[in-house]
């Protein structure tokens, strides 16, 4: 699979993309969501630092485990220590139990002797052995823990908001596309009408019935359209180039989309209808209600800092000592220990009792944020709401529009034939069926959006429906 992905724009020609007979992929919406959320890398990285977390806990987790190592050290003597030890007929100290009886007599024995003493320790030393240890009573590791866990669902939570974003992303790219070709084609309309009045007039004039001043009319009003064919091509080459951004495809991918503005509108009623305005899923209040919890976690592990600590300690040695080479003589002797260490942690400067205020503090400020965020959300949720009933009602208005522009230049257009209508009146005709048509478009595009925007803030698009797989 990964090597499969490493030639994405094949594969996904071949498992998801359906040939037109001009050999041209399309795609869906539905196709161009479960590509990106498969490939893009914002997506990937999300997931990876979910693993990163779960790795993080881990780390955790070994703390609590035993710790074994093993150690060697060789130590080699410059200088060894003297001991001086106070009994009678030895240098040094000097003195027995009879010093207070004949001081005289000692001090003439010290003068006559040279002070010396025992040389303690041998030349070389070595120590080598296992140590181990196994934290029985450790609660700041405990709730680090718990931490971790909710890290995790921090992780979690991001993952899902950046492929909401994501959904979000390419649904507008996917629209702005479908607007770019829609428009296009209501200005080709208008070109090839255009383009016919000028043919008709060219003939005209050529059989000496029309003047040259209508001819050079009908020529200037095809090349006014021109500019607007360009800059529609242009417009669709720049949705596409963001769709495929979005995709994690090559630029070069060339694909079409498979449905045009004018079929969401069947279904605008119903979905406007059954709009819920709950909520609860927006991913700023999730992952808000996680980082408080992990805030509230947080007290708890800064308060545990006053608790004992209780560890279990075991070694295993072994030890040597000689004189000389020291690469001979070795004489290894082994001993062992097993003990409890306990740790009362008494004073540190306040420095704990800081750590809890400054964290009973943040868990504080994480109740107030999410006040105003749902304030924040519940206003803008509501503002959606009315944004796609204004939208709808606009799509109704702009249909009903284009209908009358197409019958009134269907009446011009039959009344220009017999001579009853001027050239003018039929431009005008052509003119306001290209804005009525521009402008139903425009209606439909903001009304998806719209409807993306919402489904974003509500947090309950079906993310785990998009799922790329070969029957796509």
């Amino acid at each position: 699979m990964k090597k499969l992905r490493a030639f994405l724009i094949p594969a996904a020609a071949l498992l998801i993309g359906s040939a037109s007979a001009a050999g041209q992929t399309t795609l869906s919406l539905e196709q161009c969501l479960s590509i990106a959320l498969s490939d893009n890398p914002t997506v990937k990285i999300a997931d990876l630092e979910i693993k990163r977390a779960d790795y993080s806990k881990k780390e955790t987790l070994g703390q609590l485990l035993p710790s074994v190592s093993f150690g060697f050290n060789y130590n080699r003597m410059l200088a060894k220590q003297v001991a001086y030890m106070n009994m009678d007929g030895f240098g040094g100290l000097g003195g027995g139990d009879n010093e207070d009886e004949n001081p005289d007599e000692n001090r003439s024995r010290a003068s006559s002797k040279k002070d010396t003493g025992i040389k303690m320790g041998l030349d070389n030393s070595y120590s080598t052995g296992f140590s181990a240890s196994l934290p029985l009573i450790a609660p700041q590791l405990w709730q680090s823990l718990k931490l971790s866990d909710s890290q995790i669902l921090v992780n979690i939570e991001q993952a899902r908001s950046s492929k909401l974003d994501l959904v979000n992303q390419v649904k507008s790219a996917y629209y702005a596309l479908l607007l770019a070709n829609d428009s296009k084609k209501v200005i080709q309309e208008s070109y090839d009408m255009a383009a016919l009045t000028y043919d008709i007039y060219s003939k005209q004039y050529a059989a000496g019935a029309a003047s040259d001043y209508d001819v050079l009319r009908t020529s200037v009003a095809m090349k006014n359209v021109e500019p607007e064919l360009l800059q529609a091509d242009i417009a669709i080459k720049q949705a596409r180039l963001q769709l495929a951004i979005l995709m994690g495809v090559d630029a070069s991918f060339e694909f079409t989309p498979t449905s045009t503005l004018s079929d969401y509108e069947a279904d605008m009623y119903g979905k406007t209808l059954a709009i819920d305005a709950d909520y609860s899923a927006n991913p700023s209040l999730a992952l808000n209600r996680i980082q408080t919890d992990i805030a509230n976690k947080t007290v708890t592990l800064r308060k545990a800092a006053f608790y004992p600590t209780v560890a279990l300690t075991a070694n295993y040695n072994w030890t040597s000592s000689s004189n000389g080479n020291p690469l001979r003589n070795f004489r290894w002797n082994p001993y062992s220990m097993i003990g409890l260490t306990v740790s009362f942690p008494l004073f540190e400067g306040g420095a704990r009792y800081n750590a809890v205020r400054q964290a009973k503090v943040q868990a504080q400020e994480m109740v107030l944020q999410r006040e105003n965020l749902e304030r924040s959300i519940a206003s803008q949720v509501s503002l959606a709401i009315d944004n796609i009933k204004v939208n709808v009602k606009q799509i109704a208005s702009c249909s009903e529009s284009v209908g009358q522009a197409d019958r009134a230049h269907n009446i011009m257009e039959k009344s220009f034939a017999i001579g009853a209508a001027s050239y003018l009146d039929l431009r005008d005709s052509e003119l306001a069926l290209t804005r009525a048509s521009l402008a139903y478009n425009q209606a439909i595009y903001n009304y998806l959006i719209a409807n993306s925007e919402l489904e974003l803030l509500l947090g309950n698009a079906p993310i785990d429906n998009y799922k790329l797989t070969e029957n796509n």
